[in-house]
């Protein structure tokens, strides 16, 4: 487990409160506010700094995200940081010295490695997905999606949308002979390459050939 093991006992007592939370009756969770941030461990407690914010707010997974779980994996070092993509909302903070306590509903995303708060395209991305061996990358928006591979063009398609049962969907495009499908699903996903985690599988479809990969919702789209 490499060098984790200080913070997993810097968050045991978080691990607690949601054992506990675990053993209470579930009452339905409003979505909250979509906050994306650095992540960092401070008196055993997990804060989140919103981009390009001072602020810093106490993490409560409230929503049973497993972001502590996750955070407690990547982490190398409690002076180290994490890109973390959630919803959650917020609240006053019983922790002196922070702005609020942010009670997590959804965990889109969270990373070592990557754009985090400087990714451009973020805002106006609904959708983009990635996969290793080979490399290739789908970036999807209103106007349409765009397929990446190393050594080649990026290609620009139309695409159309099929939503599918358990939170499931597809984007399929035909043209200049070549169909491209984009299967998505909801299911807890480790990119090979970054060990980054995403709360999207995908698998790219291109004429019979299946790539495998991850996927997340831009700034554009929560679900």
């Amino acid at each position: 487990m490499r060098a984790v093991r200080p913070l997993l006992f810097a968050l045991l007592p978080l691990f607690a409160s949601c054992a506990m939370f675990d053993q209470q009756d579930e009452t339905p969770v409003s979505p909250g506010n979509r906050m994306q941030g650095e992540l960092s461990v401070s008196n055993g407690k997990l804060l989140l700094r919103p981009c390009q914010e001072q602020r810093r707010f106490v993490i409560s997974d409230s929503g049973n995200t497993g972001l502590l779980q996750e955070s407690a994996s990547l982490l190398d070092s409690r002076d180290a940081t994490l890109f973390a993509d959630v919803s959650g909302n917020l609240g006053a903070s019983p922790v002196a010295g922070t702005d609020g306590q942010l009670n997590l509903t959804r965990l889109y995303r969270v990373q070592r490695e990557g754009h985090g708060c400087d990714d451009p395209n973020f805002k106006r991305q609904m959708l983009r997905a990635s996969g290793h061996e080979p490399d290739w990358s789908v970036s999807v928006n209103a106007k349409g999606m765009v397929l990446e591979r190393p050594n080649q063009e990026p290609l620009a398609l139309p695409y159309l949308e099929e939503q599918l049962p358990n939170g499931r969907f597809n984007l399929t495009s035909e043209a200049n002979g070549l169909r491209i499908e984009l299967w998505v699903a909801p299911q807890r996903c480790v990119d090979s390459a970054t060990g980054a985690v995403q709360f999207l599988s995908a698998e790219l479809r291109s004429n019979g050939k299946v790539e495998r990969g991850c996927a997340y919702f831009g700034g554009s789209r929560t679900q």
